[in-house]
């Protein structure tokens, strides 16, 4: 009596798939809202960033509905979240009148190195660091002060309450980056104590 074989390949969903098209989609708007923005094209770069920002969930939603989730996709996702967020605030950065100072931007790309280290090395020893809500509702702030900071760049005379919305959005923004990055740290720091003492 012969039996058909099994592989453990069998089971794992393919990476050519709906969630990796999307997440590859805002990879390439990513790079192109970098790009507009070099050439100082307002109002394209903020309809690029749109797009790719809302879309973000849709790759997450549709790969845990439909059991499409991938190695890939759980590290390429991530990855181009990054290079979204902090491509977008380095580049801003270079324009006048954004609002966007260099420190700024180097506190949200240092928050995001350091998570992805720590993540790297907690998953890598068999822990969960799952994202928590600070960090979801932190990109949620970095978007909202983007857009509001395009749409202020994008107009000829932006009404001063707009301005005073980016500008309360994007240190908001900012400080949350801080204590999401705070609340990363504090929860490695507990898993590598029980990590040791087991």
């Amino acid at each position: 009596m012969t039996t058909a074989p099994t592989t453990s390949s069998a089971a794992q969903p393919s990476i050519y798939n709906v969630p990796n098209l999307l997440t590859t989609i805002r990879f390439f708007l990513a790079i192109g809202v970098v790009v507009l923005l070099a050439y100082q094209q307002i109002w394209p770069a903020l309809v690029a960033f749109s797009v790719a920002a809302g879309t973000d969930w849709m790759d997450g939603y549709w790969a845990r509905k439909y059991g499409q989730v991938t190695k890939l996709g759980r590290i390429f996702d991530p990855f181009v979240d990054k290079i979204i967020i902090c491509g977008t605030f380095i580049a801003l950065v270079a324009i006048d009148d954004s609002n966007v100072a260099p420190w700024m931007a180097i506190v949200i790309v240092a928050r995001e190195l350091l998570v992805t280290s720590l993540r790297g090395m907690i998953e890598g020893a068999g822990g969960d660091f799952s994202a928590r809500w600070s960090g979801k509702w932190k990109m949620v702030l970095q978007c909202a002060a983007i857009i509001v900071v395009l749409i202020c760049l994008g107009m000829l005379d932006a009404p001063a309450w707009l301005l005073q919305v980016g500008n309360a959005t994007l240190w908001a923004a900012v400080a949350l980056t801080l204590y999401s990055g705070w609340e990363y740290i504090l929860a490695a720091a507990r898993m590598l104590r029980e990590n040791a003492k087991s």
